[in-house]
């Protein structure tokens, strides 16, 4: 089974465009939010084109195929307009042999990991900022952002698949890669 996970739209409908071609163009059977999906936050700048309940209504199209948890930015309000769930804190997957914990990173996060064992993945959005590595026993995972990626880094999307994890940008390029 093949993962797809975007994670901190905040409202962007060009970055969730972009995420969801490049989700059709994967073949991924799921898709993996890891929230900020329409609030751009008081810290960030207004993304491009700025428009949540469009934002809203493509993610609807696809709520069939969406496991999502909610950001610090998710409200609510903001799952009166989702027709899927998405405001638990973390969700737990099973795929490739190993135990996936998701997160948007707010509470559980790189500095401060759940209780994870030997060969589970953890894996949050919210820093904007792609990652892929083994700390520890623990394979720590970040899809980086489609709208206001950090630290100089493109907009970028994860992919887990036949026991490996992979960052790309939105051509196509590995930005991050790690194997299982």
């Amino acid at each position: 089974m093949k993962l797809f996970f975007m994670s901190d739209i905040h409202g962007s409908l060009t970055g969730l465009n972009q995420g969801l071609d490049a989700f059709e163009r994967e073949g991924a059977e799921v898709l993996v939010l890891l929230g900020d999906l329409m609030y751009h936050g008081p810290r960030n700048p207004l993304p491009d084109e700025y428009r949540p309940k469009e934002v809203a209504d493509r993610l609807n199209a696809y709520k069939s195929r969406i496991l999502a948890v909610r950001g610090n930015c998710d409200s609510e309000v903001d799952q009166m307009l989702i027709e899927f769930p998405m405001m638990a804190e973390y969700a737990m997957l099973f795929a490739d042999g190993r135990r996936i914990f998701a997160t948007h990173g707010h509470h559980h996060h790189l500095e401060d990991l759940p209780a994870l064992t030997a060969g589970d993945v953890f894996i949050q959005g919210h820093t904007h900022v792609p990652v892929a590595e083994k700390r520890g026993e623990v394979y720590v995972l970040n899809p980086g952002s489609v709208s206001l990626p950090k630290e100089n880094h493109p907009p970028s999307y994860g992919l887990i698949a036949d026991r490996r994890f992979q960052v790309k940008s939105f051509s196509g390029e590995c930005i991050k890669e790690i194997s299982w």
